[in-house]
């Protein structure tokens, strides 16, 4: 087992802290110190958590256990990672190689930067996942041998051997799901909607063993011809129960019951193609609870793409075009929304698109010219870029963070975990790994960055959790829970947040099932010098907050505490 992670050292003995509490002594409040500003600008750090995980990160899930599953593909050759003795994977029709005894999946644990490798037996090459509502992932389809298969892995919870593992099911799906898209729903099935080729959505687990596929004519409609553009759609669970799926550059509001269209958005300005190969991301913006109406705003952002051929030009003529530098934000809650585009520092493909802790949003790795795809990729994207969804105008809502010193291309990903920390991982643009490459090698390194947030310097305004009064760490819709917390310095003017932050299943640079809900505080109470009781309304309806595991965080002028496990049901 690798030594434990060094975590960043936030002492509240720190010489700042020590003067907040003499200031508190003599009745001074906290505009009296001269604290840190948090302005993020050009923030954020990079460490190297392990120089190789055996196997590129092409997707990822973080578990409510402190774990997080990383897998890629089995259809390639052998992976930089060994399978316990006696583990070989079998299949007479894989051309790379038939009797496998390396890992193409592996556990990692955050706490400890160890790893684990488990036994995935079919090909999850370009699948998707969901984490169902007592914590399980559930995995979708892939290729060839993997394209109809339906794969379960359960959190460990406390059993470090080797006891968990993928399962596979007798059940399958009943079309082949290549590059769809996954989104867990408010009865806690799971709808997967898409894949290559196939212009149809279905659902797991069936309501009878007769079910079907169901046609949807949108899927068909924004393909384009030799390119596609419409892989990987855009899936978002809106607050009225219904979902909106983007494909392209177009979307639509969904009634997946009724199987019906309610109707569909404006065509998003400019002829930037939004989905894979072009690929861009997407996040629904945080949503507030509370207030007057039982239904919060919904808002969706898309960033990044590639413009019309740009696949053809970068996969056929090795021409690779400037990516995009437009995002759009859509209040699909309004009667009548329309487009607002921004423009981004830089154009960005491939990027990953993930909601902060507080709020922010972190748009990471990808490259800035041509498209996804193997070799269609160049000119890597080394600075994240920070997003502010309400910072003060659309020129200051960007800022642009320090850069990583690895490139991360085609088949990379990112994930938050509870500490507030960015895994990072994966890169390999080849139909193999290749090592030697230029200027892209396969890269099997796990890295972390560290947000602006989680610098020293915010320390004194960063809360603590103690404990949260809900039984067995569930709480139920609509009811009032408390969370007490520490934090040095109290600063009320600067806001006071309770967060919770679904976890996604992450490829493609797609987070699938990515939400954050500030939820409706009512009240906060004083404990003593540094302790405090918030009392917070849990999400009032399954359609707002599907039922399942979300990190609960403490936000504090914009600085989170560390996540803790809540269940929603």
């Amino acid at each position: 087992m690798a030594s434990a992670i060094k975590k960043p050292m936030f002492s509240a003995t720190s010489a700042a802290a020590t003067l907040a509490f003499f200031f508190s002594l003599f009745g001074l409040s906290s505009p009296d110190l001269a604290l840190p500003t948090t302005s993020f600008f050009g923030g954020g750090r990079w460490s190297l958590l392990r120089p190789s995980i055996g196997l590129s990160a092409m997707h990822m899930q973080v578990l409510r256990d402190g774990t997080v599953v990383i897998f890629d593909r089995t259809d390639f050759g052998p992976s930089n990672l060994s399978l316990p003795r006696g583990r070989c994977r079998r299949d007479p029709a894989d051309v790379a190689l038939k009797v496998d005894c390396t890992a193409h999946a592996l556990l990692y644990d955050v706490e400890y930067n160890s790893i684990r490798p488990l036994t995935v037996q079919t090909d999850t090459w370009c699948s998707s996942g969901t984490v169902r509502p007592d914590g399980t992932l559930l995995q979708t389809g892939g290729y060839n041998d993997g394209e109809r298969k339906v794969r379960m892995f359960a959190p460990c919870l406390g059993r470090r051997g080797n006891s968990c593992d993928w399962t596979e099911l007798e059940e399958t799906l009943v079309e082949r799901r290549w590059y769809a898209s996954n989104h867990i729903l408010p009865d806690g099935r799971v709808i997967i909607v898409g894949g290559r080729n196939v212009f149809t959505y279905e659902f797991f687990p069936k309501t009878s063993a007769t079910e079907k596929s169901f046609y949807l004519k949108f899927l068909k409609e924004t393909r384009d011809l030799r390119e596609e553009n419409n892989l990987y759609p855009f899936l978002h669970l809106l607050p009225d129960g219904n979902l909106f799926i983007f494909a392209n550059k177009r979307s639509i509001l969904f009634d997946y019951k009724k199987s019906r269209v309610i109707k569909e958005y404006p065509v998003i300005p400019g002829s930037d193609k939004r989905n894979y190969p072009s690929t861009g991301s997407s996040v629904l913006l945080p949503m507030r609870l509370g207030g007057r109406s039982a239904m919060p705003a919904a808002e969706v952002m898309i960033c990044g793409g590639s413009p019309p051929g740009a696949f053809t030009k970068s996969d056929k003529l090795r021409v690779f075009v400037e990516a995009s530098r437009s995002c759009g934000r859509l209040r699909v809650s309004d009667p009548n929304p329309e487009w607002t585009m921004e423009q981004m520092p830089m154009p960005r493909v491939m990027s990953d698109m993930l909601l902060l802790p507080n709020g922010h949003v972190l748009m990471i790795n990808g490259a800035t010219n041509g498209t996804a795809g193997w070799e269609d990729g160049r000119n890597a994207v080394y600075n994240p870029v920070l997003y502010l969804p309400d910072g003060p105008g659309l020129a200051r809502r960007f800022e642009v963070l320090n850069p990583a010193r690895i490139p991360r291309m085609y088949h990379s990903t990112a994930v938050v975990v509870p500490d507030g920390r960015v895994l990072v991982g994966g890169s390999n643009p080849h139909s193999k790994y290749n090592f030697t490459a230029y200027p892209y090698p396969t890269d099997l390194s796990l890295e972390a960055f560290y947000p602006p947030y989680l610098s020293p310097q915010f320390a004194i305004l960063r809360p603590s959790i103690l404990s949260l009064e809900a039984a067995e760490q569930t709480v139920l819709y609509s009811e009032r829970f408390s969370v007490n917390f520490v934090v040095t310095m109290y600063r009320p003017r600067r806001g006071l947040s309770v967060g919770l932050l679904a976890p996604p299943f992450t490829t493609h640079s797609f987070a699938m099932n990515q939400r954050l809900l500030w939820l409706d505080v009512l009240s906060v109470v004083r404990l003593s010098s540094f302790a405090y009781r918030i009392t917070v309304a849990a999400p009032p309806s399954a359609t707002v907050a599907p039922p399942g595991y979300y990190m609960l965080f403490v936000v504090h002028a914009e600085i989170p505490s560390r996540g803790i496990w809540v269940r929603v049901r």
